[in-house]
């Protein structure tokens, strides 16, 4: 039993980062979802892109225009689970019309 709980551990460990890891990629595409709404508004992508987001993966946010033109792009760090670094970053795109008021 004592020789099998690292390997437990570890296990557990390798678990949770993949629940972080896809809750990172779910919330950058809410992220970036927020962002090219806020862009079809004229309003300000990258605020709109934190206010998405918890502040843990606020840290290392960026948010620029898609290389066609349309739409944006939000890349979010995945935060490690045992460390307070990062382990790799997501992106997510996303696109809306221009809106005329």
């Amino acid at each position: 039993m004592v020789a099998l709980l690292p390997l437990v551990v570890l296990v557990g460990a390798l678990l949770w980062q993949a629940v972080v890891a896809g809750q990172a990629l779910w919330l950058s595409a809410a992220a970036a979802r927020a962002a090219a709404r806020a862009t079809a508004v004229g309003g300000d992508a990258e605020a709109a892109a934190r206010a998405a987001l918890p502040p843990r993966l606020e840290r290392g946010l960026r948010v620029r225009a898609a290389a066609d033109g349309a739409g944006v792009r939000v890349a979010v760090h995945v935060p490690a689970v045992l460390t307070s670094g990062s382990i790799a970053t997501v992106e997510s795109r996303a696109a809306f019309p221009e809106q005329r008021g």
